[in-house]
């Protein structure tokens, strides 16, 4: 049966070394692709029942898993004693753990993130000054697709230390919106013409109801805040949609939007140099109208 075998290594070649080779191939070949498949599987499901992140953790703790017992058996079959190993790795970990705290500084806080569940994959999120798509949430970071189509990756401590704002949470979101008025307009004009804005736009919802707040009395306008509420998908499309037909509105209606003005009163003895034509010289203003 095994002429074509060289002598030297026909000695070698056992029935039980021939088994155990046949153990570790399927354990390679077949228990490993299988617990991929199984851990795809599962990530699909949880995905569908629960949400994306935990679809996620449940996929990485089978095949993690899985790769683990896979490495073990193989080390079983091939003779190595196991004890040492875990014994070994323990004092590895150990070892690790003093020397990367900041790496298990992130770990515990991913697992506080997972537990708390503050965000999923695909939620738009804002941490400080960086906001973006959640695209995956891993061990030591979670990674952002930022709306400018940039790659960003956080740390989950710096997550936990900081505030954190879910942006696509809730279905429904208020667009606010900032008007000014000059001060002879007719207040309740105003207001008709803001609701009936928010009514003509089919992306406004009425339920909850438009709002309009007062702010104050500015230096050059009276302030109101304007509130419209939308789906989240369409947020920015109001947003931008619904500015421009209150421009529209406003002029159709002869309200005016006022800009910031300064008018200066002069007093005291002009520069002759800055003098306007036809104006008076140094000469011709009294020391009295000066003084004024």
């Amino acid at each position: 049966m095994l002429d074509f075998v060289p002598e030297e290594l026909k000695e070698w070649i056992t029935p039980e070394r021939i088994a155990t080779a046949l153990r570790v191939a399927f354990a390679l070949l077949v228990l490993l692709p299988f617990s991929f498949i199984v851990a795809r599987w599962v990530r699909k499901w949880a995905t569908r029942k629960f949400s994306a992140q935990r679809g996620l953790v449940a996929g990485k703790l089978i095949r993690y898993t899985a790769v683990s017992v896979v490495v073990l058996i193989v080390f079983r079959e091939l003779g190595f004693s196991i004890a040492p190993l875990l014994g070994a790795a323990g004092i590895v970990g150990v070892a690790l753990a003093f020397a990367s705290q900041t790496s298990v500084s992130n770990i515990i806080s991913g697992l506080f993130l997972i537990a708390e569940n503050p965000f999923s994959v695909g939620d738009a999120i804002r941490v400080g000054n960086i906001a973006g798509v959640v695209i995956s949430i891993d061990t030591l970071s979670i990674k952002l697709r930022t709306f400018d189509n940039e790659f960003v990756r956080i740390p989950n401590e710096t997550i936990i230390k900081s505030e954190l704002v879910n942006i696509t949470r809730f279905p429904v979101r208020r667009v606010d919106i900032n008007v000014g008025v000059a001060y002879d307009s007719d207040l309740k004009r105003v207001r008709e013409v803001l609701m009936e804005v928010a009514a003509k736009n089919p992306l406004c919802l009425m339920e909850p109801k438009p709002l309009l707040i007062f702010l104050g009395y500015g230096a050059s306008s009276i302030d109101f805040l304007f509130g419209v509420w939308a789906t989240r998908e369409s947020f920015l499309e109001l947003k931008n949609s619904i500015q421009v037909e209150i421009k529209e509105a406003f002029d159709e209606a002869e309200i005016e939007i006022p800009f910031p003005q300064s008018v200066i009163h002069y007093r005291g003895k002009p520069v002759p140099g800055d003098l306007p034509k036809g104006g008076v010289s140094p000469e011709q203003i009294s020391d009295e109208d000066a003084s004024r």
